[in-house]
């Protein structure tokens, strides 16, 4: 993967770049503020993006808002905001849009190099990767979703592990499911959402956008 770091503090973006390379993937450009990051993901087009929310010169959400004006001229533009806030207005915008990969994680909720590794990527390759925690925060500040209303309990549970970014494979361990039950679940999920895109990505894609409230 070609990846742009987004970071102020020093020492924690060199160690990400540090990390992201010993596993084999290239960081082709480094920002350490919102204009910069802006300038970074419009001039290398990378892969993905690792970006932070709040950058100078203000230490508001210029992280956030570069990464949303780079995907407005760069659609489809992967994006993973790695943070140690909920920015819920952004973080809702990034997720709406529906083009490309997008993922959310708060800082002190990663633990694991290969976790993270594994998020980055799944990002990369257009998928979403989400922490359990940024969920709850913007499902306790969104609106109600009458649609959601239609699913089983164990539905509900395969699309929050979808909207953390897991497979059907993963989901299946988790829930202790073989993956054609896993698979029947989410048949019969997409059907009551109204999902009926083609493709399976895209299908997950706007599940997980129902299931924090934006469709």
């Amino acid at each position: 993967m070609r990846v742009v770091v987004a970071e102020d503090l020093y020492l924690l973006r060199d160690g990400m770049v540090r990390l992201i390379e010993a596993y084999g993937h290239e960081v082709v450009a480094t920002a350490a503020t919102g204009p910069e990051t802006l300038d970074a993901l419009l001039t290398w087009r990378p892969d993905v993006a690792l970006v932070d929310v709040r950058m100078p010169p203000t230490q508001s959400d210029e992280g956030l808002r570069a990464a949303l004006a780079a995907r407005r001229q760069l659609p489809g533009l992967p994006v993973l905001i790695l943070s140690q806030y909920v920015e819920q207005l952004y973080a809702r915008e990034l997720l709406a849009d529906g083009a490309g990969g997008t993922g959310y994680f708060l800082k002190e909720s990663v633990f694991d190099a290969d976790q993270f590794i594994d998020a980055l990527q799944r990002v990369a390759d257009g998928g979403t990767a989400m922490d359990p925690a940024v969920i709850a925060r913007l499902l306790a500040g969104g609106s109600s979703n009458r649609r959601l209303g239609g699913l089983t309990e164990r539905e509900r549970s395969v699309l929050a592990l979808m909207a953390e970014g897991w497979s059907n494979q993963a989901i299946g361990r988790r829930l202790f499911l073989s993956d054609s039950a896993i698979s029947k679940y989410t048949t019969s999920m997409f059907g009551k959402l109204g999902i009926t895109d083609d493709s399976d990505s895209n299908r997950r894609v706007l599940a997980v956008l129902a299931y924090l409230n934006k469709t």
